[in-house]
This record gives structure tokens, C-alpha cells and sequence, in this order.
């Protein structure tokens, strides 16, 4: 019986890894711009780590983890990064560095879902964050960098949503009036939604079933969801980033029913969406998350971030074709043929050469598909110290001194 990859898993073939490169080489380019530093944090972290960073009540703890058990202790497959990241913030002391601390990474995660286009049970991130900035000016930043990053891959079609949850304090209150107005219709939300009602009722706003959706549009509900329920201090935080994101001409709307799934989130949220993924619309998810690093056992610091799916990005983008080889030998005289690929790589040349003894015939026609060049490497040549240099793409053959054959390629 043959093999097969894990239900939520996929391979990344040779002809998909060029947009892959892509992705990641546009991040690093951007990123480093931006002040970011990579970091890269372990695949397998305390099942602790997350209960406590992303929140006890959340689907991704409730639901979705990989965890097992290992030497009496239990372990969890990262289901998301930002809580790894404020880990090893806090244990490598980067709490002394000074702020801004800009950290990216790029990664798998894993989480036990139902797959579906875009998104799988080992599925690839990108993201950033940035610790010790408590002004709105980190929250435009980092939603600036979103936006340039998606439109350095292309992607132009984008819609910015924004919304502000408020602090801890100002939302204690506004929890309680979407409970006393939701009360009548506890019956008719979802299970998940009875079950969220009493643990985090503003995850309800979250609910993505139909049923639900409707109950939070009638008049009524919909203009306690829409209130401004935000302190004074909030406010201002929130006018502030709408003001930088005006000056820096990001477009973006308000939605109020915006909250995002994990329990760390406070003041500051927002998604960038594509109109072409369906229901299942988001690119980008991020926030402010002012008290994790301090409810992780770190100093009490502001931090704001955000992450990408990698396979909707790549979704959402055409193919890139594969680079070519700069040259192909073309020989029938392997040890030879060997000898010039080795002198070629060593200059810096993408360089092939046919180990399987094909006629000459099969290998010119290899080198025609894979290839900017063929250097065809005859009894001749050999004897003389020289190489025919065929430039593919125009059909043109000269032939050279064997020394000269870089200069010839690189033009």
C-alpha cells in the first residue's frame, strides 16, 4: 500500500517552491527595511504557553491543538506564533534592548480543522511583531507594512478593516450590555456561541454562522454592538492610528463586529481581506496585545503584531515560472563535460551537464527547455581548448576560448 501524506498536509513541489521563494524573499527585503529582524522560534513549545497567551476559552486551545504528552510533561505543536515569539522575548531578555524591539518570522503551525482552500492543518505563516511602543503610530506602522508587503507581491485588491476592543476596563462594561442584549436569544446562537456567552462574550461577535450572523443584525442588537463603548484614552488611541493611516493614504473601514479569535487582543484590531477567497477572506489578522507579555511572565510591555497565511497569499497569486540554468553542457564526453560544470559553478554559474549518457541529440534538447545557454563540448573543441556558446533565446553560436566562456554568458 502506498503512502500518503497526512489528511491537512501538503507537499511543496519543485514547481511550486519558486512563489514560496518569492514570498519569503519579498519579506526579508521589506521586513529588514521596516528595522524587522528575523527570529525563529521552536515548532514544539509548552502546552502551558498557549492556555495562558491565547486564551483557555479560545478554539485554537479548546479545539485545535496538537498536544501529547512526553517525559510527564505536555507538549503542543505551535497552532500560531506570536505567543512563542513573546516567550523567547522575555527569556532572552530583550526586555533590556531599547524599544522598539521589530521581530518578523516566517514558519509552520499546526492546527486540527477542517481543510479547506487556503488553509490546512500544517499550514505556513509570516508575521511580525513589535514590543515597548505604546503610541498609535506602532499600530499604523505595522498595518503600513502589511499593505506594502501584500502590494510587493501584487496583490492591490485589498480591503483594510480596523476596529478598536478597547481596554480591559472600558470593555468589562461593554461585555455586559452584548450579554443583557443577547440574553433573550441565547436559545437560537450556535452551541459555540451558548458556549462563549458566559466565558468571552465578545467572541460572539466572531461567529461566522449564518443563524448568528442574522440575530446580531437586527436593529436593537446591532445598535448596542455599534455603540462607542471605549473610554476617553481609547478613543484618542483609535483617532490617532485612523490619522497616521489618513497621512500615509491607507484606505480602510471600520467594522465593529471585528474582534479577532484569540483572548491576548486589546484596543487595536484589524484584518486585510481579498474579495477573490470567498467567505474565508482574510489575508492579514493582527492587533495590539498590551498585557501578554507581562501575563507570560514578562515586564509589563506594550506590543502590537500581526500574521499572514502563506498558502492564501500563494492562493491569491499566479505561478512563477522556474528560473532557468544559466548553461547546459552538451557533451558526449562525461568526464569532460563534468570538468567545464564544476569551473562554471565555482564562477558563480547555474550550470548542468547530462549524468545519464543521452544522445547528443536529447541532451540540446533538454538544454532548450532548461537553459539560457547550451555549451556544446565536442572532440573539437576539447582538442582546440574551446567552447561553442549557443544562446538559446536567439539562436546565435559562437565559439570561444574555454577561459572566455563566462564572460560570453554573462554578456
Amino acid at each position: 500500500m502506498v503512502i500518503k501524506a497526512l489528511k491537512g498536509t501538503k507537499d511543496i513541489l519543485p514547481q511550486d517552491i519558486e512563489l514560496w521563494h518569492k514570498l519569503e524573499s519579498r519579506a526579508l527585503d521589506i521586513f529588514t527595511k521596516y528595522g524587522y529582524k528575523e527570529i525563529r522560534t521552536p515548532i514544539l513549545e509548552s502546552t502551558e504557553l498557549f492556555a495562558r497567551g491565547v486564551g483557555d476559552t479560545t478554539d485554537i486551545v479548546n479545539k485545535e491543538m496538537y498536544t501529547f504528552e512526553k517525559s510527564d510533561r505536555s507538549i503542543t505543536l505551535r497552532p500560531e506564533n506570536t505567543a512563542g515569539v513573546v516567550r523567547s522575548f522575555i527569556e532572552n531578555g530583550m526586555t533590556r534592548l531599547s524599544p522598539p524591539v521589530k521581530l518578523w518570522y516566517k514558519g509552520p503551525m499546526f492546527r486540527y480543522e477542517r481543510p479547506q482552500a487556503g488553509r490546512q492543518r500544517q499550514f505556513h505563516q509570516v508575521g511580525v511583531e513589535m514590543f515597548g511602543i505604546e503610541q498609535p503610530s506602532a499600530d499604523a506602522e505595522v498595518i503600513l507594512l502589511a499593505v506594502e508587503y501584500l502590494k510587493s507581491l501584487g496583490l492591490c485588491d485589498l480591503e483594510v478593516e480596523i476596529n478598536s476592543l478597547g481596554c480591559p476596563s472600558c470593555r468589562e462594561e461593554y461585555k455586559k450590555k452584548i450579554k443583557e442584549i443577547l440574553k433573550p436569544e441565547f436559545d437560537n446562537l450556535c452551541e459555540d456561541c451558548q458556549n462563549r456567552y458566559e466565558k468571552n462574550p465578545l467572541r460572539l461577535l466572531d461567529c461566522k454562522v449564518d443563524s448568528c450572523r442574522e440575530i446580531f443584525d437586527k436593529p436593537e442588537i446591532k445598535k448596542v454592538i455599534q455603540s462607542d463603548f471605549i473610554c476617553e484614552e481609547c478613543a484618542k488611541h483609535f483617532a490617532d492610528l485612523k490619522s497616521y493611516l489618513d497621512k500615509m493614504h491607507v484606505k480602510y473601514s471600520e467594522n465593529k463586529l471585528l474582534v479577532r479569535g484569540l483572548d491576548y487582543y486589546n484596543r487595536t484590531v484589524f484584518e486585510i481581506k481579498s474579495n477573490n477567497l470567498g467567505s474565508q477572506n482574510a489575508v492579514c489578522g493582527g492587533g495590539r496585545y498590551d498585557s501578554l507579555v507581562k501575563n507570560l511572565g514578562g515586564e509589563d510591555t506594550p506590543a502590537v503584531g500581526w500574521a499572514m497565511g502563506m498558502e492564501r497569499l500563494c492562493s491569491l497569486l499566479p505561478s512563477v515560472e522556474p528560473e532557468k540554468l544559466d548553461a547546459y553542457v552538451v557533451s558526449n564526453f562525461s568526464a569532460d563535460a563534468f570538468e567545464l560544470v564544476q569551473e562554471l559553478r565555482k564562477q558563480g554559474i547555474k550550470a548542468e551537464f547530462d549524468l545519464a549518457d543521452k544522445k547528443f541529440t536529447k541532451q540540446l534538447e533538454k538544454a532548450s527547455k532548461i537553459a539560457k545557454f547550451a555549451l556544446i563540448l565536442g572532440e573539437d573543441e576539447i582538442k582546440a581548448g574551446k567552447v561553442s556558446v549557443k544562446d538559446l533565446e536567439k539562436s546565435v553560436q559562437t565559439t570561444v576560448d574555454r577561459k572566455d566562456v563566462v564572460k560570453q554568458i554573462k554578456g
